[in-house]
């Protein structure tokens, strides 16, 4: 690593943007992932909020997968004002997120 060298990003994701994502990240992207089975019930945070993991960025659609120079993964937290874990996995089930637990 060196000075100014860029080694990652955050975005952050509200309204009409966060809900087209959530939408295309379970039924276009998820779908994609190799010998996908579902996604954990115990990623939750303990304070309603989820976070997953994805090891390859080409599972989406928009990326080209001509111009990616290397495999690189990225992790997705989803911040929800669900009071509990229960709350929060039965919004996500309301999204069609396909929990395996």
């Amino acid at each position: 690593i060196r000075e100014g060298q860029a080694i990652g990003c955050m975005v952050t994701l509200r309204g009409v943007q966060m809900y087209e994502f959530l939408d295309r990240f379970v039924t276009v992207a998820l779908p994609r992932v190799r010998d996908f089975r579902g996604i954990s019930g115990r990623a939750f945070d303990g304070r309603g909020n989820y976070n997953i993991g994805v090891k390859e960025q080409i599972i989406f659609p928009e990326i080209e997968y001509d111009k990616v120079d290397a495999l690189r993964g990225l992790n997705i937290s989803i911040t929800t004002t669900a009071k509990s874990d229960e709350e929060a996995k039965a919004l996500l089930a309301g999204f069609r997120f396909p929990f395996k637990n």
